[in-house]
């Protein structure tokens, strides 16, 4: 699964990176500490232009009354998405780019919970899979996502068993719908040796923390 990330990118690179225009209010970076519910950055590829846009991260179906109305809808697991009814006409119709520089998981000793950071080894962005829709039951229109997850790659297994679907540049374009069908094809880990992980300081555990010593390594 994928329950917090950092995106730490500026976004004038992230615009030039996804060939996006970027919106007016995304949110501020550099971000060391993105939590659920709270706004993300989004490529969408509507009519022939990509955009650069802020949604919620926290999936909202149609049938929510209030974005509270049901269970927070963080993630989209690629073996169950195309049948979930929340999610089903999003996979095949709204897919989106989610840009982040790397993401946290937790592993379990003695009771103790312990964070790693696991980024892309190249310094590159990376682009979560993502889908995305509109909800119009509130006072003002949300746009809303979710991050497509997979299960582990050998070296991500030994932290957690599902990871993020992390999208190569190559394919941007079919996750996007630009480039024909076949997207669920890349629904899949990533390759063996794209990511490297260490362990990083507890602070990261309260969703308050931020700042650049949240990704610093420490020793395991």
């Amino acid at each position: 699964m994928c329950g917090r990330f950092t995106l730490t990118h500026p976004t004038e690179a992230l615009a030039r990176l996804f060939a996006a225009v970027p919106a007016n209010d995304l949110p501020e970076g550099p971000r060391y500490n993105i939590c659920p519910t709270q706004q993300v950055a989004a490529v969408t590829s509507e009519a022939g232009l990509r955009r650069l846009r802020p949604m919620r991260w926290g999936f909202l179906p149609a049938w929510y009354r209030t974005p509270s109305d049901g269970p927070l809808l963080i993630n989209a697991r690629s073996d169950t998405i195309a049948a979930k009814p929340a999610f089903r006409a999003a996979a095949r119709e709204r897919r989106c780019l989610i840009p982040a520089s790397g993401f946290y998981e937790w592993t379990t000793e003695d009771g103790r919970k312990l964070p790693w950071y696991i980024t892309r080894t190249d310094g590159a962005p990376m682009a979560f899979a993502g889908i995305w829709q509109v909800w119009d039951k509130g006072e003002a229109p949300v746009a809303s996502c979710a991050i497509v997850t997979t299960e582990a790659n050998a070296a991500m297994a030994r932290i957690h068993d599902r990871m993020p679907v992390i999208l190569e540049p190559a394919d941007w374009a079919l996750w996007l719908g630009e480039a024909g069908h076949g997207a669920a094809a890349l629904m899949r880990p990533a390759a063996e040796g794209v990511l490297s992980a260490w362990r990083v300081d507890p602070a990261v555990n309260s969703n308050r923390a931020q700042g650049p010593d949240l990704i610093a390594p420490v020793a395991a």
